[in-house]
């Protein structure tokens, strides 16, 4: 069963608590034009092992436009694809190795959960216009009684700021479902920049049914953030590819002719061939155009689409699907980005 009350908190943050082994959790106090609000961030599993963190200090995605238009307050959200949901995996907001494991406190700068968060939390309290973003479930209002951090009445706030699907069977697999997961983006108009932050545990699976948010793809113990997936040189392609072996570094959306031309060009990183028949590129609709043909080890191909698939020049999301169906690589552009005609858009993940 998915996460009960789905929502996204927008509002400015006023007064922070740091974690601490006994609550591991970094706290918010946000004013949302008046109504106080807490937002509870996990920095350490229930397990005590490290959370794994990204944060994106220049997060260009299709939802910021979207965001920006939210009025300040607590907006229910509809888990699905085409709004402001958020999806690590289906949405491309990250790529799984992005992720990094760090502890709740550690001596030293710049190197533990609670300095990273608290980076951006302060430079958004010290920016009058600045605005964070909160996704994640929601309690309250609990009438009568003040919250135990910042002593306001009712207390209420928004907590699971975390991937919340790839639980695996257990106390928390629950909780799996597509298009609910948490973050945090902090919005600074002044200097025109976005900034996010994701948090995963270790213990989830980065690939997850699309109906369920349950796991499909079983992380490698040696290597969590990658699927479990084992690759025998010695074998002839197609072989089972791991995630971004293959991957989107370019696409063309904004053509100057008429028909448009829209192409995504790929790169192959392994050091041997690879055979693409029955992968597919699906745009921010889902729909599906197939591959075929190879490409050669170290080598780019140009892939030509054509219908279904389409690429918005109002932002989107481009994904690279193997033959079993799993997501290999995605990207996602901005309206900003598409704008020049005849301008091809580069992708560093």
């Amino acid at each position: 069963m998915p996460l009960k009350n789905y929502a996204v908190l927008k509002g400015r943050p006023i007064n922070n608590r740091l974690a601490t082994g006994a609550s591991p959790h970094y706290q918010v106090l946000v004013s949302e034009n008046g109504t106080l609000h807490r937002i509870a961030i996990n920095v350490r599993s229930q397990d005590g092992s490290e959370v794994e963190f990204l944060v994106r200090s220049r997060f260009e995605h299709p939802i910021n436009d979207m965001l920006t238009e939210l009025p300040e307050g607590l907006h229910p959200i509809e888990s699905r694809p085409g709004g402001v949901a958020l999806d690590f995996i289906r949405g491309n907001v990250a790529q799984p190795w992005e992720f990094r494991p760090l502890p709740l406190s550690a001596s030293g700068p710049d190197n533990d959960l609670n300095e990273k968060i608290d980076a951006y939390v302060q430079r958004a309290m010290s920016d009058e216009l600045a605005m964070i973003y909160a996704f994640g479930e929601t309690w309250g209002p609990e009438n009568d009684k003040a919250d135990k951090y910042f002593g306001f009445k009712p207390g209420r706030g928004v907590h699971d700021i975390h991937y919340n699907q790839g639980n695996p069977p257990g106390r928390f697999a629950a909780q799996n479902g597509p298009w609910q997961d948490g973050g945090l983006i902090f919005e600074f108009p002044g200097q025109r920049q976005w900034t996010a932050i994701f948090l995963k545990f270790q213990t989830q699976a980065w690939h997850s049914d699309d109906a369920s948010g349950d796991v499909i793809v079983q992380p490698d113990p040696d290597h969590p953030n990658l699927p479990h997936i084992p690759v025998d040189p010695n074998r002839i392609p197609p072989f089972d590819v791991p995630d971004g072996l293959v991957r989107i570094i370019a696409a063309y959306v904004n053509d100057v002719r008429t028909p448009e031309r829209e192409t995504v060009t790929l790169l192959n990183t392994a050091d041997v061939a690879v055979d693409l028949a029955g992968w597919q590129i699906a745009d921010k609709h889902k729909n599906r155009f197939s591959l075929s043909g190879s490409i050669e080890a170290g080598s780019t191909r140009v892939i030509v689409m054509e219908d279904p698939v389409k690429l918005s020049n109002k932002g989107g999301i481009i994904s690279l699907l193997d033959a079993r169906g799993i997501k290999v690589h995605g990207v996602s552009y901005t309206k900003e980005q598409a704008r020049q005609p005849g301008r091809t858009i580069p992708f560093q993940s």
